[in-house]
């Protein structure tokens, strides 16, 4: 049996006053997560345990990431989340505030003959 990539789940995130780049991460997770109905493993009678999850957060600060919290987030199956460049700061140049815009991204895959 070979892996398939079946799902791909794209959201976004920030944390406007904060600058906490997990906040963001996780908000751009559940921003994924909750645009999505997934039946087809129900559908099929696939236990949803089965998934493999691949979760990549594009931030300008990937090592300020807590990537146990982004797993966290997933609900089924087993997680690994992946930290890479990406993202957005933008500084506010009176107050000296940054905003973080994150990205995230989850593909779901499943093994099957």
């Amino acid at each position: 049996m070979s892996l398939q990539r079946i799902i791909l789940e794209m959201g976004t995130g920030n944390d406007l006053y904060g600058e906490d780049y997990t906040k963001a991460a996780v908000r751009a997770v559940q921003d994924a997560l909750h645009h999505s109905s997934i039946s087809l493993f129900r559908s099929m009678g696939i236990d949803h345990d089965t998934m493999q999850v691949e979760v990549t957060i594009g931030t300008q600060m990937p090592e300020l990431i807590d990537k146990e919290m982004i797993a966290a987030q997933i609900p089924f199956g087993s997680v690994k989340v992946n930290t890479v460049k990406g993202g957005l700061n933008v500084e506010d140049p009176n107050s000296g505030n940054c905003y973080g815009y994150r990205n995230g991204g989850s593909s779901r895959s499943f093994r099957y003959s």
